[in-house]
């Protein structure tokens, strides 16, 4: 079905320094969602230690997290068209705080696992809510560079939760440790409440015309691209979570590096997709119109890279610079991404379909430590890299599909 006709409107231009502001609110947002995902793994050493914890236990808190946040996604997605994205988007933030006053005062593992659950819940809506505000109130030409930002500051939200923890430990404990952190999303909320006017979203009004019936709210389900969207997510978070999860590990293993060298590596991936995300904003402003190419190219590019490091044939050098180069590939098509779901998306759906689509984040997320993990536990290093590198390949098919179905 052509969904081409049904997009959202597109905001008429506005002054730059009103969109920038809705860009760095919703950047914010975005930051702190991220961070979120950051409240429990740096922790888990501790974790393990004061409650006598497995690493099959502390893993189970981030399998908790991804579930309920992928669940409540979905879901939120339909409050954000009901009620707008202002009111969910400050309930989040407070549930952060819940989080981590659950987190500051835990005794035993059920404790975590509430805090895990609280996160994951208040994690759930920010998708809906960043896009709906980003669709709603910049600008059409520089929507590119506002789903530029939205990736970097997402970025900048992972990049910034390790230090935060390593900082606090180095001048007190773990527990004053969430208490901070939870003052530090109170101190979101508070700048959110204070700029709530740039944050007002259009609530979708139901058709009460009955010589005309209003579509139902779950008809943008029966829309095969809505699920090739949500397909495209979820393989290519895969590839990402397969990094995150096992690349230092990996490059142990093979290429006997030091862990401060792998991790670096890692650093570095995070690093070169952000440079990416910056430089695909140009990109998706420029070449909007052909958002899925876009993405399949980079998507492509990126699984060659994986792929060739894969093989180790350029030795461990070769093979660190190319999983950079694949974090570059991947971050240069995040922009024209949005602007594909953007474009699939039918008018007056905005929450819903955004909740739907991301939710395939956190399914890949949630699965992928499983499959490649056994692939780790067999020593078959070659396979788990090969394995990203397919799935990503994969979603260039799904890229694609969506790209058939929204054309004029």
């Amino acid at each position: 079905m052509n969904t081409a006709a049904l997009n959202t409107p597109t905001p008429a231009a506005v002054p730059l320094h009103q969109d920038a502001k809705v860009m760095g609110l919703v950047g914010l947002a975005h930051a702190s969602s991220h961070f979120g995902h950051m409240l429990l793994p740096p922790m888990f050493p501790i974790f393990m230690q004061e409650f006598g914890l497995s690493f099959s236990q502390v893993g189970a808190l981030m399998t908790v997290f991804f579930v309920v946040s992928g669940l409540g996604q979905a879901m939120a997605g339909f409050l954000v068209d009901r009620v707008g994205a202002r009111p969910v988007l400050f309930a989040a933030l407070a549930t952060f705080c819940a989080a981590c006053g659950v987190a500051s005062v835990a005794t035993d593992y059920s404790w975590l696992l509430a805090a895990a659950a609280l996160a994951g819940l208040a994690n759930s809506p920010f998708h809906p809510v960043d896009f709906t505000i980003l669709n709603q109130r910049v600008s059409g030409p520089r929507l590119g560079h506002a789903f530029s930002v939205h990736g970097l500051t997402g970025s900048l939200g992972w990049a910034l939760a390790p230090p935060f923890f390593v900082l606090m430990l180095a001048v007190s404990d773990w527990r004053s440790a969430y208490l901070v952190a939870a003052l530090i999303y109170a101190a979101v909320l508070a700048v959110m409440l204070f700029n709530r006017s740039q944050l007002a979203t259009e609530i979708v009004v139901r058709h009460t015309d009955v010589s005309t019936p209003a579509p139902h709210m779950l008809g943008f389900m029966k829309l095969p691209v809505i699920w090739w969207c949500f397909g495209f997510f979820l393989l290519s978070t895969m590839t990402l979570a397969m990094v995150q999860s096992f690349s230092v590990s990996l490059l142990q293993a093979v290429h006997k590096v030091s862990f401060s060298t792998a991790t670096a590596t890692l650093t570095a991936y995070m690093l070169a997709s952000a440079v990416g995300i910056f430089a695909g904003g140009f990109v998706a402003a420029r070449f909007g119109r052909y958002s899925d190419r876009v993405v399949a190219w980079c998507m492509t590019g990126g699984a060659l890279c994986m792929a060739l490091a894969a093989t180790g044939v350029l030795g461990a050098a070769g093979s660190m610079a190319l999983l950079a180069a694949t974090g570059f590939a991947i971050g240069i098509g995040g922009p024209s991404r949005d602007m594909m779901i953007k474009k699939a998306t039918p008018k007056g759906a905005t929450g819903r379909v955004y909740g739907l689509v991301y939710s395939g984040l956190d399914v890949g997320f949630a699965i992928s430590p499983i499959i490649f993990g056994a692939l780790m536990d067999r020593s078959l290093y070659t396979a788990t890299l090969m394995g990203g590198a397919l799935v990503l390949l994969l979603s260039v098919g799904a890229a694609l599909a969506v790209g058939r179905r929204t054309a004029v």
